[in-house]
Parts: structure tokens; sequence; C-alpha cells
């Protein structure tokens, strides 16, 4: 009978201190990559993305699942919640519900942690907080009754990029 210790493995009928050392990095740290149908993914305790980076992979996201009318605004200094504030259009319920799924995807892909969702269910307005990107995906006549993007454009001084 066998008596296994916390990390041991067992190999065939030998045992072992646990897994062999694997691939690593350039700072010598374990490699911390998996590698899925899309692509790799970074592992869990992977560092933070910038949040420059991070507002590429949504502007990507967006444009690749043709959302219209996508706009990013700099909120930097203007709240503490985030940095960019992304809002663009869906053409109805199904195309909200799919752009939003598949930022969501892409998100995870990039290794985003902590992403929350907000109104996936309804499809009229989902919210998407990816920690220093916030994003908006409205069906147009929700966008148009909430005005967002007037709510924070009130300062002249924040930048406001019309991406199409």
């Amino acid at each position: 009978m066998f008596e296994l210790r916390c990390g041991a493995i067992r190999s065939g009928d030998a045992m072992t201190d646990g897994p062999k050392e694997g691939p690593r990095d350039r700072k010598g740290s374990p490699a911390h990559m998996a590698l899925t149908q899309n692509g790799p993914v970074r592992a869990a305790h992977a560092e933070p993305m910038a949040p420059a980076d991070q507002l590429a992979v949504v502007l990507d996201s967006l444009e690749g699942s043709k959302a219209e009318d996508i706009v990013a605004i700099d909120v930097t200094g203007k709240t503490p919640l985030a940095d960019h504030m992304v809002v663009a259009s869906g053409r109805s319920h199904r195309h909200v519900g799919a752009v939003a799924d598949h930022l969501l995807r892409n998100l995870k892909n990039a290794g985003v942690k902590r992403v929350n969702v907000e109104g996936i269910n309804a499809c009229d307005w989902v919210l998407i907080d990816a920690g220093d990107v916030i994003i908006h995906v409205f069906r147009p006549e929700v966008r148009t009754f909430y005005n967002l993007e007037k709510m924070w454009q009130v300062d002249s001084s924040g930048h406001v990029e019309l991406v199409n």
C-alpha cells in the first residue's frame, strides 16, 4: 500500500516528488502559458496588462465582431474607476450579445482577470468592467436614450476617439 505525500505523484510503480521541471521564461521563472484553440493564454498569476494594451484588445475585438459606432473615451483623472471607457453599438439584441461574448472570450485569452459583466441576459445594454477599461455595448435606441458619451465629455479636456 502506498502512502501519498502532498505533491507526490505516482508514476507507474515509482513515486516521484512532483512534476518534472518544465520550460522557463527569460527571467528563469516557470513559463505559465497554455495553448488553446484561440491561441496562447496567460496563466492566472501572470503580470496584469497595461491599460493601453487592454484598450487595444477591446478595440480589436469590437471591430472584429462588427460593432458599430465605437467610441473610446479617456477618463483618466475624471474617475478612479477606470482609465478608458469604450461605447459601442450592436444592431440587435442578438448582435449585442454576440459582441459581448466575443469580447469576453478575447479578454480571457489576453489574460485579463476579474472581468465583471452586467446585462448579458437582456442584451439591451451590456456593461463589461475589465478593470482599467469599462465597455458599454448598446442597442442603438438604448444608446441614444442614455447618451453616455455626452455625460463623460462634459469637460472639454477629455480625449475622445471615434474608432471606425
